[in-house]
């Protein structure tokens, strides 16, 4: 009789539970293989310093937001780490940047003059993302800078130049910053004579 009561009430303790069991189990959250997002490093600049150019550098700041996505530019009237100026210098155009989303880009009225405007912009601005020129380039490659001449008005990174940036950016290169300012002008190759 000992043995049947037992029988019974561990029976009975089962049926009591297994529903709170099944039940704790079903609420579980389901684990996901995927792997997870990382939101987008934001750049703020400031473009104030720059007012002639300054729908160029929207433009070229937009043509990188539309094709990057570890990093993306944003304007901001305060605590820019990248801001635009203009002037005179017979050196060009140039970024003075670590390459990690700080600096200044310098926009050459004489330059500007020459060659598309957001073409300087973007191409700038992508010495800020962390890449280098490469004068030998085509016009599709925004990098190129001024090498293809003044008839190239492609201000569009191209693939591999997407690829790269967003390769470096992919943890959040500006907290990597060593602080080192580089200053890159952009010079128009001279043709060998």
């Amino acid at each position: 009789m000992l043995r049947k009561s037992l029988f019974a009430g561990a029976a009975g303790l089962a049926l009591l539970v297994a529903p709170l069991t099944a039940t704790a189990a079903t609420a579980a959250p389901a684990v996901s293989s995927a792997p997870a997002t990382v939101d987008a490093t934001t750049v703020y600049y400031n473009a104030s310093g720059a007012p002639t150019f300054r729908s160029a550098i929207a433009a070229g700041v937009a043509n990188w937001n539309r094709s990057v996505s570890n990093v993306k530019l944003q304007e901001s009237s305060s605590g820019a780490s990248l801001t635009y100026t203009e002037g005179n210098d017979p050196q060009g155009s140039y970024a003075q940047t670590d390459g990690h989303g700080n600096g200044t880009i310098f926009i050459d009225y004489t330059q500007a003059n020459q060659y598309d405007i957001t073409r300087i912009t973007a191409h700038e601005t992508g010495h800020v993302l962390g890449l280098p020129d490469h004068y030998t380039g085509p016009c599709s490659e925004l990098m190129s800078g001024g090498g293809p001449g003044p008839s190239c008005t492609n201000a569009n990174p191209n693939a591999a130049e997407v690829s790269r940036v967003n390769s470096l950016w992919a943890n959040g290169l500006r907290a990597q910053s060593n602080g080192v300012m580089e200053r890159i002008y952009e010079t128009v190759p001279v043709a060998a004579h």
